[in-house]
C-alpha cells in the first residue's frame, strides 16, 4: 500500500472534488430548477478533473521520481490512479444518487417526458441509478486512461 501512497492520495482528492461538484450542482439548481442546463454545465467538471490529474502527475514526478519522469512512468502512474478512481466510482455514484441529490432522477425523468425528449419508459430506463452506475463504471476507466495518456505526455521530463 505504501508504494501507492501518492495514487491513493490523489484518487481521494478526485473523489472529494467529484462529490463537491455534485453538491455545487445540487445547490445551484442544476438537479431540479435548472435541470435543462445540467448536461451542458456538468461538462465543465472536466476542468477540475483534468487539473487534479495534472497536479497528481506533478506531485508524483517531484516527490517520487525526483523531477525526472519519463512517459512510461507517467502513463503507469496515471493508469494506477485511474484504476483507484474507478474503484471509488460506485461509492461516488451511490452518494450522489441517494445522499446528495436523491430526487435528481425524478426531476430528470419529468423534464425529459414533459419536453418530449423521451417517453416515460425511455426516461425511466435512462435516468435510473442502475443505468448511471453502469455508465459511470464504464466511463471512469476509459476517460481516466485517455486523460493519463495526454497528461503523461505533457508532464514527462523533456529529455525523456
Amino acid at each position: 500500500m505504501k508504494q501507492y501512497k501518492i495514487e491513493i492520495k490523489w484518487a481521494l482528492i478526485f473523489f472529494a472534488i467529484s462529490l463537491a461538484w455534485m453538491i455545487l450542482e445540487r445547490i445551484t439548481g442544476l438537479h431540479d430548477t435548472y435541470i435543462h442546463l445540467h448536461p451542458f454545465i456538468s461538462m465543465l467538471f472536466m476542468v477540475p478533473a483534468i487539473a487534479v490529474y495534472v497536479f497528481a502527475f506533478l506531485d508524483k514526478k517531484k516527490n517520487y521520481f525526483q523531477g525526472n519522469m519519463n512517459y512510461l512512468q507517467g502513463l503507469i502512474f496515471g493508469l494506477i490512479l485511474s484504476a483507484i478512481i474507478s474503484a471509488l466510482t460506485p461509492l461516488t455514484q451511490y452518494l450522489t444518487s441517494y445522499v446528495i441529490s436523491p430526487h435528481y432522477f425524478e426531476h430528470a425523468i419529468r423534464y425529459a417526458v414533459d419536453h418530449h425528449q423521451m417517453t416515460q419508459e425511455e426516461a425511466e430506463g435512462y435516468f435510473s441509478f442502475k443505468n448511471y452506475m453502469i455508465q459511470s463504471c464504464m466511463s471512469a476507466p476509459l476517460i481516466g486512461t485517455i486523460t493519463s495518456v495526454i497528461v503523461a505526455f505533457f508532464t514527462k521530463t523533456k529529455a525523456s
